[in-house]
């Protein structure tokens, strides 16, 4: 009998999701809850048993990344490993990933000082996107509509926590008001979403009032979002794409610790379902 466990440190819908589809599939599923635990990493085994396959699923990249690590340094296999999460959960080194393996993806410069950050805005032109390289739901991310507006934000990151001194530059891609994403759980692409923006903003996330519309999977769709999940490390994966007037679909983002709260009514697909399938197929590898 395959055995699972789910670290997290909030419960969500999709927690609660994972759970109810574990026990409707019969699968033992154990809850870890990353805020009480403690780990001796001293160790060479842990204090208690994590089954065969551990469900990373913080709302933190930092305890997500580290949790992973500790249970994978005790012979534990996590989804996703530790090197991916960290891998995706940087903008910046998502996009190398995604640009060493071929996928199209929008123009983008980085820069470390007030100085060469302004210089990369002229490069990219305006309006342009600011963003920070760690964060999601949107956070911090900024529209930049000329140089006044830029030397500000510019202004403003620099009285802020070093990490927001790396400065993510990217061309504001000419699109529809929607982006794409896709879900990826290794082999398979049960479904996709148009995360479409809401009236009184431009950006797509649903954290911020983003309608969600399921997308038909065309094979580019399909075949671009294996090849970014293959690019940061293959798992579980939210791969977000967006529909540019001139260059067609370009890749922008790999989420590594997906929700799927509006999917799931809004598709009828029960993401849920799939991610423990998924599980449990690693569990017997």
């Amino acid at each position: 009998m395959v055995e699972l466990s789910l670290v997290y440190d909030k419960v969500r819908w999709e927690e609660k999701a994972l759970y109810e589809a574990a026990k409707k599939l019969n699968i033992p599923l154990k809850m870890v809850d990353a805020e009480e635990a403690i780990f001796d990493i001293s160790a060479d085994k842990p204090s208690e048993n994590y089954g065969d396959v551990v469900l990373e699923r913080c709302v933190s990249h930092y305890t997500g990344f580290h949790v992973a690590a500790i249970l994978e340094g005790y012979g534990y296999k996590v989804i996703n490993p530790s090197h991916v999460i960290m891998l995706c959960g940087n903008k910046l080194l998502t996009t190398i990933a995604l640009r060493k393996a071929g996928l199209p993806v929008p123009k983008t410069y980085a820069a470390f000082t007030a100085n060469s950050a302004l210089k990369a805005f002229d490069k990219v032109g305006y309006p342009a996107i600011l963003k920070p390289v760690l964060g999601s739901w949107g956070r911090l991310v900024s529209l930049i509509s000329d140089r006044a507006a830029a030397k500000v934000a510019v202004e403003h990151r620099e009285l802020m926590y070093p990490l927001y001194q790396v400065y993510y530059v990217q061309e504001n891609v000419k699109r529809p008001p929607r982006d794409i994403r896709v879900f990826v759980i290794g082999d398979e692409i049960p479904v996709a979403i148009y995360r479409v923006s809401p009236p009184d903003d431009w950006r797509t996330n649903t954290a911020r009032g983003g309608k969600v519309v399921k997308c038909e999977l065309t094979p580019e769709i399909e075949e671009l979002a294996f090849k970014a999940a293959d690019a940061v490390g293959g798992g579980v994966f939210g791969v977000d794409m967006m529909e540019s007037e001139d260059r067609g679909l370009l890749v922008h983002e790999v989420n590594s610790t997906v929700e799927f709260r509006n999917t799931v009514p809004a598709t009828g697909v029960r993401v849920q379902d799939h991610i423990i399938n998924y599980a449990v197929k690693e569990a017997k590898r």
